[in-house]
C-alpha cells in the first residue's frame, strides 16, 4: 500500500479482511523478517491456520499482535485501521459518535475507548526544544463561564501554545498563567538559542521569559492597546491555531472533560505537526504497535462520564 496516494476508498480496499491487517503489521514490526519477541530468535515458524508463529528456539507461540495494544481488543484490525485513518484525516478531529456511527460499533463506550487508546499513541515524545521565532499564547477552553471572560474565567480549563513559524506546535493543559508555570513551560520547550519569543503584553510573560528577555530575545505585542500586528511581531501563528482547537472542541467533541483535555490537545497537535507527512496512517500504526496498552479502568479511574 501507498500512503502517498491512500484515501479511504484505497484503504478499505487494501484493508479489507483480517489477514490484510495481519500482512500490514508484520511488515512493520518486522520488516527484516519474523523474530520472536522473547528471545529474538530469527528462526520461526508460521502456523497459517492459528495466524502465530512458533520460535524454533524457545518453542513460544506468538501472534503480530502480541505485546502491542491490539493484542487484547475485542475490535476487528479492520476497525482499528478504519478509526486511526479517520482520526489521521478528520482536520477538526472526529468525536466518538462520530466513529461508532461510520464504522458501526455496537456501543459508545467501545468507540470511545478505540478513540483514546488511538489519541494515547499519538503522544509526541523526545521532542526538542523550538528555535526559530516562537510564539507563546494561553486560551481558555471548556464549560460555560457565567461573567468574566477571558484570564481568570470561571469554569474554563487553562490550554498553553507553543509555536514555532513554519514548525511544530505545542498545546498545554496548565493549572494556571502564574509566573512559574510559564516559566517552567518556555524553559521546557523553547531553545535558549532561539531567535525570538513572541508574546502579547499580558505582564506575567515578562518575568516568565526574563531569561530571554535579558538577552533581547523576548518581543511583546501589546493587545491592550488593540494592537494585534506590528511588523513581524504578532502572535496571529498561534492563536491561529487555538482557532482549531477550539472549532474541534465545540464543533466536534462537544464536550471535553479536564481530565482528558490534554488528550485532545495531543491528537490535535500530532495531526498538526504531521500534516504534511505523506506516511502519517503508517506512521501513527508503527506508533499504535509500539505504544504501551492503555486499560479502561486506568483511563476512567477519575470520572466514568468524562468526555
Amino acid at each position: 500500500m501507498d500512503d502517498m496516494n491512500m484515501n479511504l476508498s484505497e484503504l478499505m480496499k487494501d484493508f479489507a479482511d483480517e489477514s490484510k491487517c495481519r500482512a500490514y503489521l508484520e511488515s512493520l514490526r518486522w520488516p527484516k523478517g519474523v523474530t520472536c519477541p522473547r528471545c529474538n530468535a530469527a528462526k520461526v515458524y508460521r502456523i497459517a491456520k492459528r495466524d502465530q508463529f512458533v520460535c524454533a528456539s524457545c518453542e513460544y507461540q506468538f501472534s503480530v499482535t502480541v505485546d502491542t495494544i491490539f493484542h487484547d481488543t475485542h475490535l476487528p484490525l479492520v476497525t482499528w485501521f478504519l478509526a486511526t485513518f479517520l482520526l489521521c484525516e478528520a482536520k477538526k478531529g472526529m468525536s466518538a459518535c462520530q466513529i461508532q456511527r461510520s464504522l458501526g460499533i455496537k456501543t459508545y463506550k467501545t468507540a470511545w475507548y478505540l478513540c483514546h487508546r488511538i489519541r494515547a499513541a499519538m503522544v509526541e515524545a523526545n521532542r526538542k526544544p523550538l528555535g526559530g521565532v516562537v510564539e507563546m499564547d494561553e486560551t481558555y477552553v471548556g464549560g460555560k463561564a457565567h461573567g468574566k471572560t477571558g484570564r481568570g474565567a470561571a469554569n474554563k480549563e487553562v490550554v498553553i501554545g507553543i509555536r514555532q513559524r513554519q514548525g511544530e506546535l505545542r498545546f498545554f493543559h496548565a493549572e494556571d498563567v502564574k509566573r512559574g508555570t510559564l516559566e517552567k513551560y518556555i524553559r521546557e520547550n523553547i531553545s535558549d538559542d532561539v531567535e525570538v519569543l513572541m508574546t502579547d503584553d499580558f505582564n506575567i510573560y515578562r518575568g516568565a521569559a526574563r531569561h530571554l528577555r535579558q538577552q533581547g530575545k523576548h518581543k511583546t505585542i501589546r493587545h491592550s492597546f488593540k494592537i494585534y500586528v506590528d511588523g513581524d511581531i504578532h502572535t496571529n501563528t498561534v492563536e491561529s491555531a487555538f482557532s482549531l482547537l477550539k472549532r474541534g472542541v465545540i464543533g466536534t467533541w462537544h464536550r471535553v472533560s479536564a481530565k482528558h483535555l490534554q488528550a485532545y490537545c495531543n491528537e490535535m497537535c500530532f495531526r498538526f505537526n504531521n500534516r504534511k507527512n505523506p506516511y502519517l496512517f503508517r506512521d501513527t500504526i508503527l506508533k499504535l504497535i509500539a505504544s504501551p496498552n492503555l486499560e479502561y479502568k486506568n483511563l476512567t479511574a477519575a470520572s466514568e462520564n468524562a468526555a
